[in-house]
């Protein structure tokens, strides 16, 4: 599980890197108390995982005689989340707009337009991929704190340099450790044929 925890913590703070998602972590920030804004995303991504591990738990375990072939898949998958990051992400303004106008309480607005945008995210899937062939707990609780510590980190940064980030060295850099691990986890899967 330990093993399982602290790799998912690694590649979701990675591919959270640049996400649209630290855009709009900030945005809240600017409106609402920071504590109000973490903790509405970690309820919002605390469910999310929890279900894209469950559907990565029932494909490793319906297809647990093809593991050789479904790390391969998830090599593949990862190029693909490589590729995704050096498109970029970007908050568009109607969104921006939404994040700074949402009403209520802080921690439904917060969680509920995380969840609402993590579905079908790059980390959703990369949790998923995760939770087919590693203990389901661990990648739940390290994707979870992956995405939490990025968005964090992005509320603080934010808060110090306003919009003076290097977003072409956090896109490269998290491109990158996508690439890499989708070189292991071919490796991995062609070891295991």
């Amino acid at each position: 599980m330990f093993d399982a925890l602290l790799l998912s913590t690694a590649v979701i703070f990675v591919a959270e890197l640049g996400d649209k998602s630290q855009l709009m972590a900030m945005t809240f920030a600017s409106r609402y108390r920071a504590r109000d804004v973490i903790l509405g995303i970690t309820a919002a991504t605390a469910i999310v995982h929890l279900a894209s591990v469950g559907i990565g738990f029932w494909i490793g375990d319906a297809f647990s005689e093809y593991q050789g072939w479904i790390s391969i898949a998830a090599g593949v998958a990862f190029l693909g989340f490589a590729l995704w990051t050096l498109r970029g992400d970007e908050l568009t303004e109607d969104e921006a707009q939404k994040a700074k106008n949402a009403s209520g309480r802080a921690l439904l607005a917060v969680g509920l337009a995380f969840f609402l945008a993590e579905l079908g995210d790059k980390t959703m899937l990369a949790t998923i991929t995760l939770a087919v062939d590693n203990d389901w707990i661990g990648v739940w609780i390290g994707s979870t704190v992956g995405m939490v510590a990025a968005d964090a980190l992005a509320i603080v940064v934010g808060a110090v340099l306003g919009k003076k980030l290097p977003e072409k060295a956090i896109r490269y850099g998290a491109a990158a450790a996508f690439a890499i691990f989708a070189v292991v986890l071919v490796v991995e899967g062609a070891r295991a044929l």
